[in-house]
């Protein structure tokens, strides 16, 4: 049996929808969903409580401290499947996805990614393309894996307990561990991000926290190539110290939000100025624990 775990707070108006794809889910082996309370205050609780009956079967898993890995982890024990499958809470899912997951994990226990389609909207359903492919080992939007190899590997490290990195680094250790990988193109699903909350400022937001967790994960893992997936190396480093003054990082976020550009103008301000947030965070973050 597969067991689709999902994190979630404040964002019932989302998972409402995602519980309905998995209702309507085909030719999948028998699975169970778990949703996560982390700590919501809006109807979640009563949404998820509702459907305890149904089928797949539905359950309720409070925790109360906003963190992810700790809801994530939560969710994992409580599962009685004998694989664990990730996805968020704003995610729309094709009616095969859980079948795709189940025909990856086939012949061998490995983690299996499928494509994420990040959409501008609920309707919006496009195909995947070689663009959507991604070598990130575990991205715990779209991932399945054993929960004997989940709970070998120690789970997900509770220590990131803002944004970012946390299921990069359970990743890491469970390549350490010689867990096979897969990229299973039919496995994907459209990532629901609205424009009036994926906002400039939303994302800046994410940047700072990711910058901070990124000093944890090096710390942990103090290899060259987490340095490079981080950009906590020293190029890097010194370009967020001395190269991205407030003048510049104001110049981008004008023009990423400016109405007068171009779309494709806006957007590559809107990448530079979240880049240029993340690096001058990081900067600060090294500097801060070496001191």
């Amino acid at each position: 049996m597969i067991s689709v775990v999902i994190a979630s707070k404040d964002r019932e108006r989302y998972l409402r929808d995602t519980l309905a794809s998995l209702d309507a889910q085909a030719g999948a082996a028998q699975f169970e969903v778990i949703v996560v309370d982390n700590g919501s205050q809006d109807g979640t609780r009563a949404l998820v409580e509702s459907r305890a009956g149904g089928d797949p079967p539905v359950w309720y898993v409070g925790e109360s401290q906003p963190n992810r890995a700790r809801a994530r982890n939560r969710g994992a024990a409580a599962a009685r499947g004998d694989y664990l499958l990730f996805c968020d809470d704003d995610v729309r899912l094709p009616v095969g996805w859980v079948a795709a997951h189940a025909a990856a994990q086939r012949g061998g226990e490995c983690v299996v990614n499928g494509p994420i389609l990040n959409v501008g909207s609920p309707e919006a359903r496009p195909v995947p393309r070689p663009m959507n492919y991604s070598r990130a080992f575990l991205c715990s939007c779209n991932a399945s894996v054993s929960k004997r190899v989940f709970l070998d590997a120690g789970g997900f490290d509770e220590n990131f307990n803002l944004y970012g990195w946390e299921d990069t680094e359970l990743g890491l250790r469970l390549r350490e561990l010689g867990v096979g990988w897969k990229f299973a193109w039919d496995a994907y699903l459209w990532h629901v991000k609205l424009p009036k909350e994926n906002t400039l400022a939303a994302e800046s937001a994410k940047a700072v926290e990711k910058a901070r967790m990124a000093r944890l994960f090096v710390a942990k893992h103090p290899s060259l190539r987490a340095r490079l997936a981080t950009g906590a190396y020293e190029p890097n480093v010194l370009r967020g110290r001395y190269l991205l003054p407030d003048w510049l990082l104001a110049f981008y976020a004008g023009l990423a939000t400016s109405p007068r550009v171009p779309d494709w103008l806006s957007a590559l301000a809107r990448r530079q100025a979240l880049d240029g947030i993340y690096t001058r965070e990081l900067a600060r973050t090294i500097d801060a624990a070496e001191r």
